[in-house]
């Protein structure tokens, strides 16, 4: 039912309210996933464990990139979006074994991140089936650059995150295929989670425009 002149601005005022509050409800725990990561970090540091060390430190700045950008704590990504991309890294920090599939699934994570603040963040704008697209490749993108991290630090720093002592380099070239497999599978996966999170924020964005408009 439409509402009368004199109740609109009595009621607009309620619902952009509504979605400020929200906005920082989402904001705070966002900022507590970032806490959990930092904590994560300064254990990787602790462990010595330069692979993760470098891996955790890159996703922290990415998600970190909203709100530097935009010059305010409240510029965050949804909490629960955030959660689920972070939740292989924040698994490792609490002791949790994280082996071929997790990995993937935390370097998909990271490309996932990256997808969603370009989508949110800039004026970049995907159809449905290109946003899938985009994600898969971007977690290529990243597992490639993630691995020729790694061979560099093996090399120059002595770690064996790529290649362990007395291993072929043959098995060590099937083991990375293997990895590569596991990251396309999981880039697929947060390709069509991207897909649903456009999906539904878009949804939930028209709804709430149109009940500013109709008050």
């Amino acid at each position: 039912m439409h509402m009368s002149d004199g109740d609109e601005p009595a009621n607009r005022p309620d619902v952009l309210a509504r979605l400020l509050r929200e906005g920082r409800r989402n904001a705070v725990a966002a900022w507590m996933l970032v806490g959990a990561l930092a904590v994560v970090f300064v254990g990787s540091v602790l462990d010595r464990d330069v692979g993760w060390t470098v891996f955790v430190a890159a996703t922290g700045v990415i998600v970190l990139v909203p709100p530097v950008a935009a010059r305010s704590w409240w510029a965050m990504l949804p909490w629960e979006l955030l959660a689920l991309a972070l939740a292989p890294i924040l698994t490792r920090g609490v002791g949790g074994e994280v082996g071929t599939v997790g990995a993937s699934l935390s370097v998909a994570g990271f490309a996932l991140v990256v997808a969603v603040e370009l989508r949110a963040f800039s004026s970049l704008r995907l159809t449905r089936w290109f946003a899938v697209v985009f994600v898969v490749c971007t977690t290529l993108a990243s597992a490639g650059v993630w691995a020729i991290v790694r061979w560099t630090l093996d090399r120059w720093a002595g770690t064996t995150l790529l290649v362990t002592p007395g291993e072929s380099a043959d098995a060590a070239n099937e083991a990375l295929m293997h990895e590569f497999l596991w990251v396309t599978l999981a880039g697929i996966a947060a390709g069509l989670l991207f897909d649903a999170y456009l999906s539904r924020r878009d949804a939930q964005l028209r709804r709430r425009i149109e009940a500013v408009i109709r008050r």
